[in-house]
Formats: C-alpha cells, structure tokens, sequence
C-alpha cells in the first residue's frame, strides 16, 4: 500500500525543491536587473518573475502531469527528437553551465573578497567544493533529508534575514536606468530570467522531486503528482518572495556600486556596507549553502538521466560530472556567463513551448503535429536571437534586425503564435473533414 507524506514531509519536499532552484543565478541575476532597471524595477521584476518563476512552476506542474520526468513531457517530438532535447537541458543545467557556475559564484562572492581573483585560489576552492558535491550526491535516497531537513531551512533563514535587511535598510535611492530598461524594462527583465536557467532546471529536477517522494514509501501515481504539485508552489511562493527582496536590494545599491558588472559585486558591496566584515562572513556561508544545494540537486539529476543513456552506473556518472565540472568553473564567472548567454537564448523559447502546450494535448488529434512544428520555429527564430547577442552578430543578414520583437530579443515569440494556430487549425480542420467523409 502506498505511504502517504506527512504536513512535515510535503513542507521538506517544498523547501528541497525551493533550495535546489534558488542557486547562483538566481541570487546574482536580480540584484543586476534591480540596479539597471532604475526607477522602472517593478516593471523589470514583472517580465522576470513571469521567466523565473511562472514558467518553472508550470513546468513542475507539467513534469508531474506525465510522471517527473523530461522523456515523457517531450513523447509528441519522438523518441529521437526528445532525447536531444533532453541531453541538451542536461547539458546546459548540469556540467556545461549551471553546476561550473555554482562554484564560481560562490567563489567570487563568499572567498575572493579574501583570497583574491587569482586562478590558483579558485582552482584550490573548486576542488574542496566538488569533492563536497560528489559526496553528497552519492547518497540521492538522502537527499529529503540533508537538504529537506537541514540545508534548505539554513538558506531559508540566510535569505530571510538578507532580504529583511534589504527591505528595511535599503543603501540609497535607485539610480537613472541604462537605455535598454528605459526603453523596454517589461520584455528585457522577461529575457533576463531565461538566465536563472529556471524553467531548464525545472525539467530536470522533476524526477528529483518525485524520486525524493518515493523514498519515503509514495508509490502511487496521483500521489505523486500532487505532492509534486505542491512542492512547485510553495518553490514558486519562496522564489517570488526572494526576488522581491533582491530586487528591492539591487534598486538602492546603486549608490554604492554604479557601474557593478554583475550581481555578486553589488551583494557584496550591500553587506560590506550594511554589516561590515562580519557581513561578508554571513554572505559567503549564504551563497556556499544556496549553491551547494544546487550543485548537488544537478548532479544527482544528471547523473540519474545519463546512467540510462550510458554504460556508466550512476555512482561513476557522479564523479565523472563532479571532476568535469571543476575543470569548466575554472574559467571563472564573467566567462561562463558570456558564454551561456546566447546558448539559453536559442534553447529558452522552444522549452517555453514545449511546457505550455503539453497542458493542451487532449485537445488535439494529434499532438505531434501541433508541437513539433511551433518548437521548431521557436528554435530557428530563438537561435536568431542569440547570434545577434553572440560575436558572430556581423554575420546575420539584415532584415534579422527588422524582425517583430526583434529589439526585445523576442523575434521567435510572433511567428511561433503564426505557425502554433496554422497547425491548430489544420488539426480541427482534418478531424472534420474525416467525421465528415464517415458519414
């Protein structure tokens, strides 16, 4: 018979799920956007939280919908189409991007203000921290527990008293907003959350939320669902409070750090100012713990979606991840952002796709025919948008910079409606037309 969670248990799987999305890009990216976006930063806030909250949450929701896990949300592509989709989200979440940058930010933010910038201090913090994270991530049945029960109410009270303090001390008064918030602070803070890499990590903790479930004895599948349901919702209610403060602390640091080049500068330079050294103290075990929880959350996914891919077990899958991943953070983080910046504008809109239209699949007569084509315009128009945010921008032809939406980086959003509501039509149309030839 199938166990059933406890108040306390489902409250664990929440604040588990809440911890592994709320690591570095979700700690630097907001301070940044409150600090451009000037007097303008609801408006920015708005457009992120709908990328960095409303589209993860759905996409938990979605995961549940067809069991936790990416193969099944992605069956109308194929087996072959959704693998690659698969391995590409694996990808950029796991030892490409997201895991490397968990350790750079906790890095620049937590020890180089005492270390210094220097390779040989981030290669020497890089190797403690992922032998840390191979560690735990050995153990995925402990997961509820280290990071339920014991990390994640850690970061809780860390971002508490973070964003309590950024609520009720804020450093200044906002500063004028750079020319793009000025222009377009609604689209270009909706942009700015594909860089959280929510939604994609969302994909891929689906089946960590529902494998965390099982471990306690939960087997049956609406159980399942609804626990996981309500592990995206109270993840969803804790993102949007700490996005809140951390945009409210960006929009008054400007005073301090006007020219910050990303987000780790300006929370460094707001707790120096506000709790001295001792803050600087506070800040580095806050972004350790948020990051390691997120190290560990990718690993332990990546390596559970690899192992049945490749002729590798799970426990070799996580080392492997763990040493690859070291080698990749030593590029530090200025870098590792430069880098995925066009890599999640171009695989953003057709995830984005893929999540609201699997809420519509009994609708239609065939779901292939109306997802595939809309993923596929998303994706050609999305990798539009990330060249023109790449070095090889000279290269495109120049009706590209013409394109609706283009200025807003949201050229793919207009014709994958376009192409969304031909096939829909077509869809409904031939469903008719073979009603009508039976009669």
């Amino acid at each position: 018979m199938s166990q059933r969670l406890t108040y306390r248990d489902i409250l664990a799987l929440g604040f588990m799920t809440f911890a592994l999305f709320v690591g570095a890009g979700n700690i630097i990216f907001p301070p940044m956007v409150g600090l451009q976006s000037g007097p303008h930063v609801w408006w920015a806030a708005a457009g992120f939280l709908i990328t960095a909250v409303g589209l993860p949450v759905l996409t938990v929701i979605a995961l549940a919908r067809v069991g936790g896990g990416i193969d099944a949300l992605s069956s109308p592509l194929g087996r072959k189409a959704g693998l690659v989709l698969a391995v590409v989200c694996y990808l950029a979440v796991g030892p490409l991007f997201a895991i490397p940058r968990t350790a750079t930010v906790s890095f620049e933010v937590g020890m180089a203000p005492f270390t210094g910038q220097g390779g040989g201090p981030l290669l020497c913090y890089s190797l403690i921290y992922f032998v840390l994270v191979i560690g735990i991530s050995l153990y995925p049945g402990r997961l509820l527990d280290t990071v339920g029960h014991v990390l994640a109410p850690l970061k809780i009270v860390a971002l508490g008293i973070l964003g309590a303090a950024a609520l009720l001390w804020p450093a200044g008064s906002p500063i004028p907003a750079s020319e793009i918030y000025n222009q377009m602070p609604f689209s270009t803070g909706f942009v700015n959350g594909y860089l959280t890499m929510d939604t994609l990590g969302a994909m891929v903790f689906g089946i960590v939320i529902v494998n965390a479930a099982r471990s306690r004895g939960v087997d049956n599948p609406r159980l399942l669902t609804r626990y996981t349901v309500y592990a995206g919702l109270i993840a969803g209610i804790g993102l949007t409070a700490v996005y809140i403060t951390l945009f409210k602390l960006g929009s008054g640091s400007g005073v301090l750090v006007p020219s910050a080049q990303n987000g780790a500068e300006i929370l460094h330079a707001y707790v120096q100012y506000r709790f001295g050294n001792g803050g600087s103290g506070f800040l580095a075990v806050l972004i350790f713990i948020a990051c390691m929880v997120t190290a560990v959350g990718l690993t332990c996914a990546c390596a559970e979606f690899f192992s049945g891919h490749l002729p590798l077990s799970y426990r070799t899958l996580v080392v492997v991840l763990g040493l690859f991943s070291m080698l990749v953070s030593n590029l530090g983080l200025s870098h590792l952002i430069q880098f995925s910046i066009p890599v999640l504008t171009a695989i953003y809109p057709p995830c984005i796709v893929l999540v609201l239209l699997s809420f519509t699949l009994r609708w239609w007569r065939s779901s292939t025919l109306i997802i595939a084509p809309a993923m596929l315009v998303s994706l050609m128009f999305g990798c539009v948008d990330a060249l023109k945010m790449s070095s090889f921008h000279d290269a495109l032809p120049a009706w590209t910079g013409h394109l609706p939406l283009s200025a807003q980086g949201l050229a793919w959003l207009l014709p994958t409606l376009a192409v969304g509501i031909m096939v829909a039509v077509y869809d409904k149309f031939r469903l008719r037309h073979e009603v009508t030839a039976h009669l």
